[in-house]
């Protein structure tokens, strides 16, 4: 028995350990098999369903249906619960209905200000409605039903809304995905996968979101908090063989060669499973930023040559979702004394007593002082300030930033500067890329920034990938990187061995009438799981 208990209990401790936002706990068979809009009255769920035209109250403990009424139209949709009543948006008669919960009876009729009104709920002062058509959310004037607030959605159709007393939440059936919306300003903080194909209606009660799937016909129960701070996903296993190649042409020798790699170390979305190079003849070496670099030295190296260097990096890589809740983020204070004299330091392509870095970084954050709100602040700026153009070689951040255009390396030079002249710690990270198929050729290669925020360590954020339209788009590059990346290079600027670069570097000295031409390339290789 005492082995058993042992047992239970390590269980337990591990459904615990592996809880994370969008977990789901619990699942119930819904009354019908058209359910739409859902919400909670503080202690019962209430799903409307559209060929019943009824509306069910549901014991979420036993999963019975305990009462129901008759929808105030013919096509109900949205519910949501002020306290005391019972709100419900027609798609139909595009009305928003107030109801008596025990008889049904209308209380109060609105036009709603949309030609496709889906979802419903209240934020403890007014209603929220979302258009699914228009992909619309917006907050209600509710003497008329005229919109006072309007945000573009969140993705491609809002489908269910919901309010946690702070964030609303809404769903989207054609990404599957739920989303945690800032309602000051319409921006995406978490994205979470809906539990089923066809999400609709949202509701939260108090402590854990729920969803009513209309091609499953259930309603689920998902964790809305829990204490981890990131989930792991779509495990890929893959052998990555990164090439550097050296052509000497016309007369003369190089009389000393050296190449660096950067060796890629494990991180959280990484599992390094082997490493080789070849030759085998070399040196592992440090820069100051404690990054691993591979060095390869050769001398009297005559015209007509070819040197090559190789890495090979057999990796199990994941996709990594932060879970990253503003209030949950410490202050500029509690950042490790080290990491914020290290990556708040200059650089040369920082400058961060460049007068218009100062002015800029000042003027983009105004009096915020929170972390994330600063990250954001700086992420919205450099993605809206820069439009992604090659313009051949690697500018500082001012010139950059004034030029308007460029790299993905000058995205990040930008971001850093700003964010280490407010006195947030950033770096970069560099990568092997994905390009398309899994067995695939990258020989562009990506770097983007880091930013460390308090309680959650070093997050990622790409205001170069996040240079989209779409919320959705722009919130995927906070906080989320998919599986397409060996991360090789972490970084603080201008290391010992790799310079400005990431990946990879070459330094010699030859004569001069010798040319020399570098290629560098990798090659990713799937393999079975």
């Amino acid at each position: 028995m005492r082995l058993l208990n042992s047992v239970l209990i390590l269980l337990v401790a591990l459904t615990v350990a592996w809880s994370y936002p969008g977990k789901m706990l619990k699942k119930i068979v819904t009354p019908g098999k058209f359910c739409t809009g859902l919400t909670f009255d503080g202690k019962f769920l209430w799903v409307a369903d559209y060929k019943a035209d009824q509306i069910f109250k549901i014991d979420p403990e036993s999963g019975k249906v305990v009462h129901q009424i008759p929808s105030p139209g013919f096509w109900p949709m949205g519910l949501a619960w002020d306290g005391k009543h019972l709100w419900n948006v027609d798609a139909k008669a595009k009305k928003i209905y107030k109801l008596d919960a025990q008889s049904g009876q209308i209380l109060t009729t609105l036009d709603a200000p949309s030609a496709d009104p889906q979802g419903l709920t209240w934020d403890g002062q007014t209603l929220w409605i979302s258009d699914a058509r228009k992909n619309r959310i917006m907050s209600l004037d509710l003497s008329d039903g005229t919109a006072v607030k309007r945000y573009k959605g969140p993705a491609k159709r809002v489908n269910g809304l919901t309010f946690d007393g702070k964030y609303l939440w809404a769903s989207d059936r054609l990404q599957n995905e739920i989303y945690m919306i800032d309602p000051k300003n319409g921006e995406i903080i978490l994205i979470i996968d809906a539990p089923g194909p066809y999400a609709r209606g949202l509701a939260f009660d108090g402590k854990n979101l729920w969803c009513v799937d209309y091609q499953n016909d259930q309603l689920y129960q998902l964790v809305r908090k829990d204490e981890e701070k990131f989930r792991l996903k779509d495990k890929r296993h893959a052998r990555i063989t990164l090439t550097d190649q050296l052509n000497a042409y016309g007369s003369g020798s190089i009389h000393n060669l050296e190449f660096y790699i950067a060796v890629p170390q494990e991180l959280p979305n990484q599992k390094i499973l082997k490493k080789s190079f070849t030759p085998q003849r070399l040196k592992m070496v440090q820069d100051q930023w404690n990054q691993p670099v591979a060095l390869f030295h050769f001398q009297d190296i005559q015209a007509n040559a070819r040197v090559e260097v190789q890495m090979t990096v057999e990796a199990e890589i994941y996709a990594i979702d932060y879970f990253i809740f503003p209030e949950d983020v410490g202050s500029l204070q509690d950042i490790p004394k080290e990491i914020r004299q290290r990556y708040t330091a200059d650089g040369g392509k920082y400058l961060l007593n460049d007068p218009y870095i100062q002015t800029t970084a000042r003027e983009i954050i105004g009096n915020e002082r929170h972390p994330y709100w600063m990250a954001r602040k700086i992420f919205d700026f450099v993605r809206n300030q820069l439009e992604y153009k090659l313009e051949g070689g690697w500018n500082a951040a001012p010139v950059v930033l004034q030029r308007q255009t460029g790299s993905c390396s000058e995205y990040t030079f930008s971001f850093i500067a700003l964010c280490r002249a407010v006195g947030l710690p950033a770096r970069y990270v560099g990568a092997i890329v994905v390009r398309g198929d899994d067995a695939s050729m990258d020989e562009v290669f990506h770097r983007w920034p880091q930013v460390y925020l308090p309680n959650y360590g070093w997050v990622h954020i790409d205001p170069q990938g996040g240079d989209k339209p779409v919320a959705r788009d722009r919130a995927m590059n906070i906080g989320h990187l998919s599986n397409r990346f060996l991360i090789t290079t972490l970084n603080g600027g201008d290391s010992k061995y790799l310079g400005w670069y990431y990946n990879y570097n070459q330094i010699y000295r030859c004569d001069p009438q010798l040319k020399i031409e570098i290629e560098t390339f990798a090659e990713w290789e799937p393999l079975e799981n």
